[in-house]
C-alpha cells in the first residue's frame, strides 16, 4: 500500500470518528500534514481507532514512533501498533523481573551509573563478559534481558529528556568466545522496534580488530537513523572524547571519572 493511499484510509477513518473536523483542520493546500503536533494528532486518532489501549500513552511516545519514521504517519503507526502488540504478549506482566533473566544477570556485563551532560542516563556493557546462551529458549531470554536493562534505562530519563547513553566496552572481546551475532540481531531488533528515538549515542570503546569481522554481518541490519548514532572511539583519546559528553563526576571511574560502577540489577 503506498502512503498515498494509506492517507486516505486513515482520514476516512478518522473522519468516522469525528466528523470530517479533523481531517479538514489538519490539511494544507497540497493535501498533506506538515506540522510534526498535528502528524502526532492524526496518528493518535488513528491508532486509538485500530487499538483503544493506545489512549494511555501520551504524545511524546507517539512522536518518537512517528520520528523513528521520518513522520510518516502510515509507517509510524505501523511500527507503534506492532510494538503494543509485541509488548502485551513478550511483556505481559509490565516488567521483566531478575528471576526471568538470571543467565544474564549472573554473567555481571551490564552497568548502569551515572547521567552525560544533557541529562540522558547512562548504560555502559562489558562484551566480553556476554556468553550466547545455547540452550533451549536461550535466545528468548536474552531477549527478555535486553528488555529488562531497556526499561530500567528509560526509568531514569529525567522530565524534559527522552534519550538514553550506551557505552560499549568491548576490551578481551574474542570471536569464539564472544561472538553472538544472532543475539546481537535480535537485541538491535528490540531496541529499533520498541525503543525507537531513545537512543542518543551508542560509543563503541576498546574495540578489538577481531570484532569488525562481526561489525559486518550487523551493520547492515542498522536503520539509517540508528546508523548514525553509532561511534568509535579510539583508544588514544577515549578519556578526552567521553568528557566531551560527561562531566567527570559522572564518569565510571574505569573511564577516569568519579563513580564506581554500578550493576544493572543494583542500580
Amino acid at each position: 500500500m503506498d502512503t498515498e493511499n494509506h492517507s486516505e484510509k486513515v482520514e476516512k477513518i478518522v473522519e468516522e470518528e469525528d466528523g470530517g473536523d479533523l481531517v479538514r483542520s489538519f490539511k494544507t493546500n497540497n493535501h498533506e500534514v506538515n506540522d510534526e503536533q498535528n502528524k502526532v494528532s492524526l496518528m493518535r486518532t488513528f491508532v486509538e481507532t485500530q487499538d483503544p489501549t493506545s489512549k494511555d500513552v501520551d504524545d511524546l511516545k507517539l512522536r518518537r514512533f512517528l520520528r523513528a519514521r521520518d513522520l510518516d504517519i502510515e509507517k509510524g503507526s505501523a511500527l507503534f501498533l506492532k510494538h503494543v502488540k509485541w509488548r502485551r504478549s513478550f511483556v505481559p506482566n509490565g516488567f521483566i523481573s531478575e528471576s526471568e533473566v538470571t543467565h544474564d544477570i549472573a554473567h555481571s556485563k551490564v552497568f548502569m551509573q551515572g547521567y552525560d551532560k544533557s541529562g540522558r542516563p547512562i548504560l555502559v556493557i562489558h562484551g566480553a563478559k556476554h556468553f550466547p546462551n545455547k540452550v533451549k529458549g536461550g535466545i528468548e531470554e536474552f531477549k527478555r534481558f535486553v528488555v529488562y536493562c531497556l526499561d530500567k534505562l528509560s526509568a531514569k530519563i529525567p522530565t524534559g529528556q527522552e534519550m538514553f547513553f550506551i557505552i560499549a566496552d568491548l576490551e578481551g572481546w574474542g570471536y569464539y568466545s564472544n561472538c553472538d551475532i544472532r543475539g546481537y540481531l535480535a537485541a538491535l531488533s528490540v531496541l529499533q522496534d520498541n525503543y525507537p528515538e531513545r537512543l542518543a549515542k551508542y560509543y563503541l570503546i576498546h574495540v578489538p580488530s577481531v570484532f569488525m569481522a562481526a561489525w559486518k554481518l550487523i551493520y547492515p541490519f542498522i536503520d539509517n537513523n540508528t546508523k548514525k548514532k553509532f561511534v568509535f572511539v579510539d583508544d588514544k583519546s577515549l578519556k578526552s572524547t567521553l568528557l566531551q559528553e560527561i562531566d567527570e563526576d559522572q564518569l565510571p571511574e574505569v573511564y577516569g571519572g568519579k563513580l564506581p560502577l554500578l550493576p544493572i540489577e543494583e542500580s
